[in-house]
């Protein structure tokens, strides 16, 4: 017999669905949450069949049930982890535990993938194209390779996981992958897909609305309030406003906070790390300790929301030769232009700042952050050109 103790998320479950692909009756799953696993291992240590192969996937275990396993293994006792965190490497110190970040290839890896592997290797699973396609879409959705190779249908399959419950998702998924050469969406999911896609949507565009920005730990974060797409929403508004470091997302009922970035200069795994979470370098979490809360909810509740940049205009629009025209909440006027092939400056109130800057990211970066502004539209633009010339005339 077997059991199987995973992740609740997509690639947790996609290794359920692989460990009843390979041993059908004769493996019990149990999904988890992070709080949730110590308890199940506790459990199966204590009263469990010592005969079971233990398979714990995408989680790993704290101190207290690391060394039981270790025990337990020494005394006979089957037991395999595979995971793909940074913050559980330390596995690898045992034989019964396989921890991989990244392939020989180069490529980041998932835990349906490592598994998969595994299953493989030891010829418990038949292969076949269509369970590779699976494979890879979950690993390409958990490790944000999706969006580097613009594979919407990896992100679908994410989606239609949260529309559905996991066992529906379960059986569709197991029938699917036993009885057809190749992975596809049906007529009905594809529609109730495209309808979820539009929510999305119009969720992200009503966040945006709702953001805000703080220096926190010598980065600047956007902070926002979200029960739903947290990894949607931390990439679109991430690409929005690229001088935030990273975003933070509060999930205030599950007492939780999500960490996303676009960014390869900060990993935020080592943010999440801080309040005693983990992840990956691009996508991580925590519980929301006491001193999370103070400062992504206590010291943040007053900052009024970022304005979005114009959208649609022909005329003052960013990395301009002409300049780039912004204002903030104080009604105060920046102005990003070029000083020569290399470099950028802002006039601040119509006199130039000391900083100079080496391209035009670098001098918005720097305006957005310490003056929160933003790009105003082409009509506001032309009525300041306007009144400027008027002045001018005037002073002649």
């Amino acid at each position: 017999m077997y059991r199987l103790l995973s992740h609740n998320d997509l690639d947790g479950v996609a290794c359920g669905i692989l460990a009843k692909l390979a041993f059908g009756t004769d493996v019990k799953v149990r999904y988890n949450s992070i709080s949730g696993l110590n308890h199940e291992v506790q459990w199966f240590l204590e009263n469990g069949d010592p005969n079971t192969f233990l398979f714990i996937t995408d989680l790993s275990v704290n101190e207290e049930n690391e060394k039981k396993l270790n025990d337990f293994h020494h005394s006979g006792g089957k037991v395999q982890l595979l995971d793909h965190h940074k913050t559980a490497l330390h596995f690898n110190n045992y034989e019964w535990g396989h921890v991989v970040v990244e392939d020989e290839k180069g490529t980041l890896t998932s835990a349906t993938s490592l598994l998969y592997e595994y299953l493989l290797k030891h010829e418990q699973i038949n292969p076949s194209p269509a369970v590779d396609e699976f494979v890879e879409l979950v690993r390409q959705y958990d490790t944000w390779d999706w969006e580097k190779n613009n594979n919407q249908k990896a992100q679908r399959l994410n989606a239609l996981f949260f529309l559905i419950s996991i066992d529906e998702f379960e059986e569709k998924m197991i029938s699917r992958l036993k009885t057809n050469d190749h992975f596809f969406f049906d007529e009905f999911e594809e529609k109730i897909l495209d309808m979820e896609e539009n929510k999305t949507d119009r969720y992200i565009r009503r966040k945006r609305r709702e953001l805000v920005q703080a220096p926190i730990g010598g980065y600047y974060a956007g902070i926002v309030y979200a029960e739903s797409y947290h990894s949607e929403l931390g990439n679109e508004i991430g690409k929005d406003c690229p001088h935030l470091d990273y975003i933070a997302i509060l999930n205030i009922g599950a007492k939780r906070l999500g960490f996303r970035t676009i960014h390869d200069h900060i990993d935020v795994s080592d943010v999440a790390g801080q309040y005693g979470g983990g992840g990956h370098s691009k996508a991580a979490g925590c519980s929301l300790t006491d001193d999370a809360y103070k400062q992504y909810v206590t010291e943040t509740f007053h900052l009024e929301p970022l304005r979005e940049d114009a959208k649609r205009n022909r005329y003052n629009i960013k990395s301009s030769s002409f300049g780039s025209m912004y204002k903030n909440r104080r009604e105060e006027i920046f102005f990003i232009y070029p000083i020569d092939d290399h470099h950028w400056a802002i006039d601040y109130q119509d006199l130039r700042m000391q900083e100079t800057f080496t391209t035009f990211q670098e001098a918005e970066t720097f305006l957005k952050r310490h003056y929160a502004a933003w790009l105003i539209r082409d009509d506001a633009f032309v009525s300041y050109l306007m009144d400027c010339v008027k002045k001018k005339k005037q002073r002649e």
